[in-house]
């Protein structure tokens, strides 16, 4: 399934949450870094937003096991690890 600026945040928050199973462990990461370039770009800035609330939100609670928020970058990105 392609990402376009109609796809539902419900369907992006699945799409990440698969995407993280494919990292190795200890790999750090960006919400965006789960999307290829062109579908972040794709997703409207105000969607992004949300999305990257609701991944911190699902790191910090059901993901917990999975995802560690390491803290803000220069730019005021959430960067993670997987654990």
């Amino acid at each position: 399934m392609g990402i376009d600026s109609n796809t539902s945040l419900k369907e992006l928050m699945k799409i990440a949450r698969e995407t993280v199973a494919e990292l190795h462990q200890d790999e750090q990461f960006l919400v965006k870094d789960l999307f290829r370039g062109f579908e972040w770009n794709r997703i409207a800035k105000g969607d992004r937003t949300k999305l990257g609330s609701m991944f911190f939100n699902y790191a910090e609670n059901e993901g917990s096991a999975l995802i560690l928020p390491l803290g803000k970058t220069l730019q005021n990105q959430q960067m993670y690890k997987k654990l």
